[in-house]
């Protein structure tokens, strides 16, 4: 008990450091910043901003409920992660629900490791942490992957290298993001697994994957039932493709120019003997009369 004391009142010192506007530390070759930049501060919680590069998106209100209590008993055992922005004033690396959950008790201060780190630097820090994380759900972790590769530029070999994880494993995840919207927050709320998700994503037309995705949700289907319903798919899909190919050119012409001019992707079939016809789908009633309107101008 007394070694715990003894942290938090030199927690506390270096606080008092840090307030002084004559010790104000910017750089790690800056006075006294040895005594601050990797050691356990004692922040007033109102002196650090969140992390607009935090990856994570939701939290689970009952889950942060419980950390709060496990904090306001035990108080916060794993200090939080900042970066150092201005004059007492801070921002959240890496540690969200516990900053949430020390707010949520009404905690004035909260432990932290202080960062001296530029923005590339901040974002890369919270990403690789969050990622490491258990609770992130696919898809936070596909995001956090692709902002990591875009925005610090990097390969998806390097990040396979700072991850620590296969590079077949990263273009699993990000190939989650394919999906259509509703899908993604689907696995998001766990109403599917990423399982799901990979067997979702070899079916290409988006209407086919929410009529599966429907099915996967109402009848409860496992990640094998649902394989087997977009190799079902896969069938009939070929031969659609093999009949568009057929297509002569006057018909492939007149569906181009009628989506230009409708606005909508208009289908075409030609039987054999030459006969077909046009589909020209519509979403909602309001679309179907501006469509209507369109073909009536045109008369």
């Amino acid at each position: 008990m007394a070694k715990a004391t003894k942290k938090q009142a030199l927690g506390r010192g270096l606080s008092a450091l840090l307030k002084d506007p004559s010790n104000d530390i910017k750089s790690a070759s800056d006075k006294n910043a040895d005594k601050v930049v990797g050691n356990i501060v004692e922040l007033e919680l109102d002196t650090i901003e969140m992390n607009p590069f935090q990856p994570r998106t939701s939290f689970n209100e009952e889950t942060l409920r419980e950390l709060a209590s496990s904090i306001k008993e035990l108080g916060v055992i794993q200090p939080i992660t900042v970066r150092k922005l201005d004059f007492n004033k801070y921002q959240l690396v890496s540690g969200e629900r516990r900053f949430r959950a020390s707010k949520l008790i009404g905690l004035e201060t909260i432990p932290a490791y202080i960062r001296i780190a530029n923005d590339q630097e901040s974002l890369e820090m919270a990403l690789v942490e969050n990622i490491q994380r258990q609770d992130l759900d696919p898809i936070e972790i596909a995001l956090s992957y692709q902002r990591l590769i875009e925005e610090i530029d990097i390969t998806q070999e390097e990040l396979s290298d700072r991850v620590g994880k296969n590079r077949s494993t990263i273009t699993n995840y990000l190939r989650l993001l394919k999906l259509d919207p509703i899908i993604q927050t689907g696995m998001r709320d766990g109403f599917i697994s990423m399982g799901h998700g990979r067997a979702l994503i070899n079916v290409n037309d988006t209407d086919d994957q929410l009529d599966i995705y429907e099915k996967v949700i109402s009848k409860k289907l496992s990640v094998r039932d649902t394989e087997a319903l977009v190799r079902n798919l896969k069938g009939p899909e070929e031969k659609k493709e093999t009949s568009k190919k057929s297509l002569p050119s006057y018909a492939k012409k007149g569906a181009r120019e009628l989506t230009d001019v409708l606005g909508t992707t208009v289908k075409v079939t030609v039987g054999r003997s030459g006969k077909g016809q046009y589909v020209v789908p519509f979403k909602n009633k309001e679309e179907f009369e501006r469509i209507l309107k369109l073909i009536k101008s045109g008369q």
